[in-house]
């Protein structure tokens, strides 16, 4: 049996980033990540709100909601790839609901023990420029080509501020015109508000769509409508 794991917190809402945006899902958020992204708007490190959760006891937990109503399960976090163990254990027990990976696409060698589990991949392109970290491209490539051999559904999400460069633009849409992905580009909010005037957001998107075709612009939705 895997040990127990840090969860942030577990609740229903509208899914509002990335290319299934609009969709009702229960999310479970991890409470562990193998990054600090500078922007990270996530307080999973919380100790006053992470909680241990068994196997067990999140199932328990997880059959308080009406899933019926429910598009998918989003596992989100932090990072839920640090926890592949206790997810193996725990997948099964969803039954027939669609799985939702919310992902920073470095643990490709974790994503490949629970592969077979999940439907759906929306996978973090983590820029240098608004990360503060080092890109991770030639990982992220590897991460895309595990799911795309298992014929998985996965898009990239690319969160972006006014940093961001033409050099990273185009390496992003080389990865995505090889691999054959949706682009999803986010750009960067505070309190509910861009962080950038619209128009340079669609100028942005405008030299993505110079070098790639499938290409959409969608903010944080859930955070204009006031949900979690």
């Amino acid at each position: 049996m895997s040990d127990k794991v840090l969860i942030n917190e577990i609740f229903t809402s509208v899914q509002g980033e990335g290319l299934y945006t609009g969709l009702k899902q229960l999310f479970i958020r991890f409470g562990r990540c193998n990054l600090d992204c500078r922007y990270c708007d996530t307080d999973f490190r919380n100790p006053d709100k992470n909680k241990e959760y068994s196997v067990e006891e999140l199932i328990d937990e997880v059959s308080k909601f009406d899933l019926d109503s429910c598009h998918s399960v989003a596992l989100t976090g932090g990072e839920p790839l640090l926890e592949t163990a206790f997810l193996k254990e725990f997948l099964p027990e969803i039954g027939n609901k669609k799985i939702y990976l919310e992902t920073n696409g470095i643990l490709y060698y974790n994503l490949q023990d629970i592969i077979s589990m999940v439907d759906i991949i929306s996978m973090d392109y983590k820029l240098a420029s608004a990360t503060g970290h080092e890109s991770k491209h030639d990982i992220h490539r590897r991460f895309i080509n595990i799911a795309k051999d298992y014929q998985k559904n996965i898009f990239i999400k690319v969160v972006f501020d006014s940093n961001i460069n033409d050099e990273e633009i185009a390496k992003i849409c080389e990865l995505a015109n090889d691999t054959k992905c949706f682009i999803a580009l986010q750009p960067m909010m505070k309190d509910g508000k861009l962080l950038e005037d619209i128009n340079f957001s669609v100028s942005v998107m405008d030299k993505f769509l110079a070098k790639y075709p499938n290409v959409r612009l969608i903010p944080q939705m859930h955070t204009f409508l006031g949900l979690r």
